[in-house]
């Protein structure tokens, strides 16, 4: 497989801006695609921010801001977007209906040289592989954080073509991050996973009115001394990306906290990216000197 030199990224959000951002800084050439003008224009502004935190913890120098973003175009054009493109990192919404329309449209336009990769954070490569059209070059490659928590997920599904797997270690080792292999299809990767079993937890102190928002996060960010409590991680991941993840599980638990996370959603509230989920931005409660003593 070819050395990965344009990188497209599909999905304007803040993961996306952040992933493409950290492609900027590693010398790699970046296309960033939405279908939506003003979702570009906002992940410009992030990709801003991102960059003064950058410089402040001295990740890149002041200097070179300019030269970083000279290296990312923004569209709205499908088309222009994927022409040249190595890699495709798609991070659309996840809902499985819109990945396999992005797929198929893109898979139908990308040059036969391009690799798949999908940031899904619960979702299986499998799902969508086959609507792709290259199922050997696709692949999950899924980020976190991408500046602070620097793990990267490479998880194949059954069709992944071997030689992929080095690849997009080089890949991820070369973007600043540590890659960990998942070695079968597993929903959550291995972090996930295991933070699922946090919030589903806090989720049912929740609905059952053992605890309030607050004070579940008290408890979690005093005994093992962390900034946020899992109601602001809820808010840093987005809440309609937790009530995609959460609304088609079976057991009641999950079922009464996936209509209180559609609460917040119906209203607009997403979390930190829209400015208010069960916290205020961008100066949420948690955040406050005196929150763990009031």
């Amino acid at each position: 497989m070819q050395e990965i030199k344009n990188v497209l990224i599909l999905g304007a959000g803040t993961l996306g801006s952040r992933i493409g951002l950290q492609a900027a800084i590693s010398n790699y050439s970046v296309t960033v695609y939405d279908i939506h003008e003003s979702a570009l224009e906002q992940s410009l502004n992030v990709m801003h921010k991102v960059l003064k935190y950058a410089v402040k913890m001295g990740m890149i120098k002041e200097e070179d801001k300019p030269t970083v973003l000279t290296r990312i175009k923004f569209t709205t054009n499908p088309h222009d977007a994927v022409k040249v493109a190595d890699i495709i990192s798609e991070s659309v919404t996840e809902n499985p209906t819109v990945k396999e329309k992005v797929w198929k449209q893109f898979g139908e336009l990308a040059p036969a040289k391009t690799i798949f990769t999908t940031n899904t954070s619960y979702l299986l490569p499998s799902q969508f592989a086959a609507i792709s059209g290259r199922p050997e070059k696709f692949c999950a490659f899924h980020f976190h954080d991408v500046f602070t928590a620097r793990v990267v997920d490479i998880m194949p599904h059954p069709g992944t073509h071997p030689d992929l797997i080095p690849l997009l270690f080089d890949f991820g080792k070369k973007l600043n991050q540590v890659p960990v292999l998942v070695k079968k299809e597993s929903p959550g990767y291995i972090f996930n996973f295991m933070l699922m079993a946090l919030i589903g937890a806090a989720g049912r102190l929740k609905t059952k009115e053992i605890g309030s928002i607050e004070d579940i996060d008290k408890s979690w960010m005093v005994n093992f001394n962390m900034p946020m409590g899992p109601f602001g991680i809820l808010d840093n991941i987005g809440l309609d990306t937790a009530w995609h993840v959460t609304k088609d599980r079976e057991d009641h638990a999950s079922k009464d906290f996936a209509a209180l996370l559609k609460m917040y959603v119906d209203q607009g509230k997403l979390g930190e990216k829209s400015g208010e989920g069960f916290y205020r931005y961008p100066n949420p409660a948690y955040k406050d000197v005196d929150f763990l003593t009031k």
